[in-house]
């Protein structure tokens, strides 16, 4: 391994460690705990990089407010004094902007460049926007979506009384696929064995998964189901209702749709090595 690599794999790994997830299930980061993985030492130094994405934040017509939200911290001294300390929650956006506005003679700099530019969207997008996406871009943002929207489908689940998640997925699987299984469709697809399937997805079969996953967690919720078997029964259900409301707006079904040739893992490696090319 080389030390690129190296570097590659150990920041990688930093950014993993100091990322949060909310109650929502979106991510974020701490700009203070950001902050020494970029090789910075002063706090000032470091706002003035974070005023500067904020800048081009606002240059690209973005809401600010909205990827860095101002905090406060306690922080304890020598003498054990505590005083407040300012920090910023940031979006993988705001990460993804600061890392361009970094030094770029770091290396660290160039390999979170790449690490938060994967998927990197702000949270509300334009239809005009999305039409110009092009169909890897709209991959990426769609499985974000659905990761986001499938961990708080968990959290409601969960709640619901679901242990068994693989049955409660299944379940939904089985409704949109015509009685497909995750393994079913991962067969059908040509997958290895555990790779995502969701990552071999194309943009519009993300987007019906995407529906599935939003309107099931609404139902649950809203029907106060409180059994596992409920639970499995409304996803399936829902799935159910996603088919059949694509077949009637005449659209192609999910079993039938293209598989991409690369997965997004793979787009996301082709797009690592290039930037390690480039620099």
């Amino acid at each position: 391994m080389n030390e690129i690599e190296k570097n590659e794999n150990y920041t990688n790994k930093k950014f993993e460690e100091i990322k949060h997830i909310d109650e929502n299930g979106i991510e974020f980061w701490y700009a203070r705990e950001l902050m020494p993985i970029l090789q910075y030492t002063n706090w000032q130094n470091f706002e003035r990089i974070i005023n500067k994405a904020k800048t081009s934040c606002e240059n690209s017509g973005i809401s600010v407010f909205e990827h860095f939200i101002d905090v406060s911290k306690l922080s304890k001294r020598a003498n054990n004094a505590e005083i407040e300390i300012r920090d910023y929650k940031l979006t993988r956006y705001a990460c993804y902007l600061i890392a361009q506005n970094g030094d770029s003679r770091k290396k660290v700099i160039a390999l979170a460049q790449t690490y938060f530019a994967v998927q990197t969207r702000k949270q509300e997008i334009t239809e005009k926007e999305y039409s110009e996406l092009t169909e890897d871009e709209k991959r990426f943002y769609q499985r974000d979506l659905t990761r986001k929207g499938n961990y708080s489908l968990n959290q409601t689940a969960k709640k619901a009384g679901v242990k068994n998640f693989d049955k409660f997925h299944n379940s939904g699987y089985k409704g949109l696929y015509n009685g497909e299984t995750a393994d079913d469709i991962a067969k059908r697809k040509g997958l290895r064995y555990r790779e995502d399937i969701l990552d071999n997805m194309g943009s519009e079969e993300l987007a019906a998964n995407l529906f599935r996953i939003t309107q099931t967690e609404a139902r649950l919720k809203r029907d106060k189901v409180d059994t596992e078997h409920k639970a499995c029964d409304t996803h399936n259900k829902i799935g159910k209702i996603v088919r059949k409301a694509i077949k009637e707006a005449g659209g192609t079904m999910p079993e039938e749709l293209p598989t991409p040739k690369k997965s997004l893992k793979q787009l996301e490696k082709e797009n690592n090595k290039n930037i390690k090319n480039q620099n």
